[in-house]
Order: structure tokens, then sequence, then C-alpha cells
């Protein structure tokens, strides 16, 4: 929960980041979400937040990676009654591709990448790191490396979850795309 609001006298929790990650890919990027294979990489509470709005876009499956595989499967596990969604480790991803791969992992606050296989990276995939800095942050520079076709970071779902705050509170959404071009200045 990242979002607390007031309704008919009861304490309403929400968490807006999975809203704000679907809108920056799908209206600030232009990115389709349906009928793609998305790999989201990480099993903590970041996956957590955006894994039902992401299903909600039709996506063909979601592949939860994770340096522990338990935590990938427990977690698939949790929302395998909403769609096509598995987990597993990031050695298993070998031999895979995928169409959107998606940085959760707490492995940017260190400047690292999470150990992923040659190869599930390349010229139609694309690729965004939830974390966001003033300059490309080690997984957007890892997958323009890698040949991703376009590598974003999460500013945008950063201002993009507050905006579905504010439009929770207040019942009107701001407009973003200023926000988040006075903020790359």
């Amino acid at each position: 929960v990242n979002t607390l609001s007031i309704k008919d006298d009861n304490l309403i929790g929400d968490n807006t980041d999975g809203v704000g990650l679907v809108r920056d890919l799908t209206i600030n990027h232009q990115v389709s979400i349906k009928d793609k294979r998305v790999l989201l990489l990480g099993a903590g509470g970041a996956s957590r937040g955006v894994i039902s709005p992401l299903i909600e876009q039709a996506p063909i499956n979601i592949t939860i990676a994770n340096r522990t595989v338990s935590k990938a499967h427990e977690l698939a596990n949790v929302f395998d009654d909403l769609g096509a969604i598995h987990g597993c480790g990031f050695s298993d991803l070998a031999g895979e591709n995928f169409d959107i791969i998606i940085n959760a992992t707490a492995a940017g606050l260190d400047g690292k990448v999470p150990e992923l296989p040659k190869g599930i990276i390349n010229k139609s995939t694309v690729c965004y790191d939830m974390m966001y800095s003033n300059k490309p942050t080690a997984f957007v520079r890892y997958t323009q490396q890698s040949g991703a076709e376009k590598s974003f970071d999460g500013l945008g779902m950063l201002v993009e979850q507050a905006a579905e705050s504010f439009y929770i509170w207040r019942g009107v959404r701001p407009e973003t795309l200023s926000v988040i071009e006075a903020l790359r200045l």
C-alpha cells in the first residue's frame, strides 16, 4: 500500500505502482503489453505491486525470475488465478526471449544488474528499469549495450503513480508529461 484514502468512513489502502508502470509504458512510451511475453525480474514488494495491473493488459504470459527461485514460484502462485504466470530462477531464462523485460530488483541500488543469460535481450525487446536516475541506470546501460530496441528508467512510473494517488484523493488526474520533462532537465 502506498496510498491511503477514506471512503464511507472506511480506510482504503491502494498500491498505485502498477498503474504508474502501465501508464508510463503504454501512454508515455507507446508500448503495448497486450499479447506480449513479459519478464519481471525480482520477486519482492516492487514486483508484487505491479503484477495485477500488468495482467490486466492481457500479455501472453508473465515470467517472474528471481535469484531465490522459491520466492519467484511463491509470488507467481499468488497471482496464477489471474492469468498465465510462472516463476523461475535467472539461469532458467537461457534460450528464452521476451518482448518486455521489467527490472524490479534492488541490484541497481548498488549499480549492479541481475545475472541474466546472454541472448534474452534482442533488437525487438523493450526494457524497463523501475529505478531512475539523472543518468542512465546500470540496467538501462546494460540493456542498451545488449541491443534492446528501447530502454527506459522508472521516472515516469514515479510520476504516474503519484498522479494516480492524486486522482484517488481528488478525483482529478494531473497532466504528467510536462512534469516528467521538467524532472529530466
